[in-house]
Order: C-alpha cells, then sequence, then structure tokens
C-alpha cells in the first residue's frame, strides 16, 4: 500500500505520522511546496494552481489514496483535484473537527490561520454544527509560518497571543490548521488556567488517516467516501475525530524496521526530509523510515 499527503509544508507530518501509526507497513509519498508557500495569503485560484502542481507530483508515484493534509487547499482546491484524479485516485480532504468538538456543549475556541477565521467556509461549519454552542473564532496569524520553520520563540510569541484571545472558559478549542497539532502540547499549556481542567484540543490528523484507509478498503474511486471531502465529522459517523492528547506521538513510537519506505517531493523535486520537520517526533520518526532518493 502506499498513501501519498500533500499540503504547502510541514504541516502533512502530523497525519503523515497517524498514517504511519495506523498502517506502518504502508509506503509514504510526502509532496509539499517550499517553492510556494505559504498558502495563506494567495488567492483560491492561486491555491488550486499550486495544489494542482504539488498533487501531480505525488500522483506520479502511483499512490493508493491522496491525503489533502492542508486546510486551505481542502477548501480551495478539493473540488478540482477530485475532477482531475479520481476515480482513479481517491482524493481525501482535511476539515476542522468542529462537530466534535460542539458535542460537549462547548463553549469552544477555533484557532485558525487569519485568512480562514472568519470565512464563509468557517462559519457554514460553525452554523452546521454547533449552533447552539458558544464559539469563539481566533486568528493565529504567523503561527502555521513559525511550525514551518520550527522557529521556537515565533512559536512561542503566536501561541501566547492565540491564547490570550481564547476566553477563560473555553475548555475546548478546534485546531482548524494542520500546522498546529505539532506543537499541540505547547497549546495546551498555554491554555492551561489554574484550577480548570486542561483544555481538549480537536484536530483532523487521526481521522483523515482513517478516512483514506477506509476508502483504499473500499476500493476507492470516487463514490467510495464522502463527497465533499467532509466525511469525518462533516457527514460520515463511521470515521471518529478524536482529540489531541499530546504532539501526537513520542520517540520510538513507530519504528523503521516494517520496510516501509518514504519519498520527499519539494515543489515536484524528489528530496529528503526538510530540516525543519527534524523538530518534531513525527519528522523524526518518518526520518527512521527507508527515504526514497
Amino acid at each position: 500500500m502506499k498513501i501519498a499527503l500533500m499540503d504547502s509544508g510541514i504541516g502533512l507530518l502530523a497525519a503523515a505520522g497517524a498514517v504511519r501509526r495506523l498502517c506502518p507497513e504502508a509506503d509514504l509519498v510526502l509532496s509539499s511546496d517550499p517553492d510556494g508557500m505559504p498558502w495563506g495569503p494567495r488567492t483560491p485560484r492561486d491555491v488550486t494552481e499550486r495544489a494542482l502542481v504539488v498533487a501531480r507530483a505525488a500522483a506520479e508515484h502511483r499512490p493508493d489514496a491522496l491525503i489533502v493534509a492542508c486546510n486551505t487547499a481542502t477548501v480551495h482546491a478539493l473540488p478540482t483535484l477530485r475532477a482531475e484524479l479520481e476515480p482513479g485516485l481517491p482524493v481525501i480532504g482535511t476539515v476542522p473537527a468542529i462537530k466534535p468538538a460542539a458535542a460537549g456543549g462547548g463553549p469552544l475556541a477555533i484557532w485558525a490561520t487569519p485568512a480562514t477565521t472568519g470565512s464563509p467556509y468557517q462559519h457554514g461549519l460553525i452554523r452546521d454544527f454547533a449552533p447552539s454552542v458558544g464559539v469563539t473564532e481566533v486568528p493565529c496569524p504567523g503561527l502555521a509560518d513559525a511550525v514551518d520553520a520550527a522557529d521556537e520563540a515565533a512559536i512561542d510569541r503566536a501561541v501566547a497571543a492565540a491564547a490570550a484571545l481564547t476566553p477563560r472558559d473555553v475548555r475546548a478549542v478546534v485546531l482548524g490548521c494542520t500546522h498546529y497539532e505539532l506543537v499541540a502540547e505547547r497549546i495546551r499549556t498555554a491554555l492551561r488556567r489554574p484550577g480548570l481542567p486542561d483544555a481538549v484540543l480537536y484536530g483532523s490528523a487521526d481521522a483523515v488517516a482513517a478516512q483514506a484507509l477506509r476508502r483504499i478498503g473500499e476500493g476507492g474511486g470516487a463514490g467510495a467516501g464522502s463527497g465533499d471531502g467532509r466525511g469525518y465529522g462533516y457527514g460520515v459517523d463511521r470515521v471518529l475525530v478524536t482529540s489531541v492528547t499530546s504532539t501526537g506521538v513520542s520517540d520510538g513510537a513507530m519504528g523503521g524496521s516494517s520496510g516501509a519506505r518514504l519519498t520527499v517531493l519539494l515543489s515536484g523535486r524528489e528530496s529528503v526530509l526538510p530540516e525543519p520537520a527534524l523538530a518534531y517526533a513525527e519528522g523524526r520518526l518518518l526520518a527512521a523510515v527507508d527515504q526514497v532518493r
């Protein structure tokens, strides 16, 4: 089995780590776009064009499924990606885990990029799945870029700024950008309040990995999963979104002895994992896999 993941940068590491945990024998293709990132400030048309380049590079390696491990690309490019690649290649999008977070009754906060915060897309999710729950939308300027660069000081500043905008009584936080799951523990620490339980963080990595494996198991194709990429926590209850209880993995949790291989594509060029990826447990564990050059 071979599963490809795409993103503008290293935000795909969380979902890649989840795939590795669920299916250690699967080969992985990680396709990102350092030449074109960040995607957030780009127009929808630009995002779609960049996403197509990255997806086509991944598709050349003949994976069994492609995970769009990027909220921005899912919003703007998923229909175009599916129109080009399916039914031959199942394409799975990433959606913020608002539905399961709202199930607890709220209040909740959604941490997302400034472009996503306040967008019609996010407002639609809130309207559909959290209409009676108090929701605070928290923009996180610079956080995704800081995570991508593994800039420790910048990460701390961005997390602290977002935590200051999060109401004290919020104990459920949706991580609305795939990059944020890589620094989940820092976010939880920043949200810690004396006398209150730790916040529960809701990410999408485990759910999107499970969705990809399910579609492969069903034979793939355009009709195998949800039609809009929102199956996990947005219309298909068979796939569950789990809360982020740590950075996702710990060193040693996923060994490299399964025989699986890792292909890294940087704006279409075969390479190795970029240095900033090794700052995170997911990156270090993936680096232990046999990398194709």
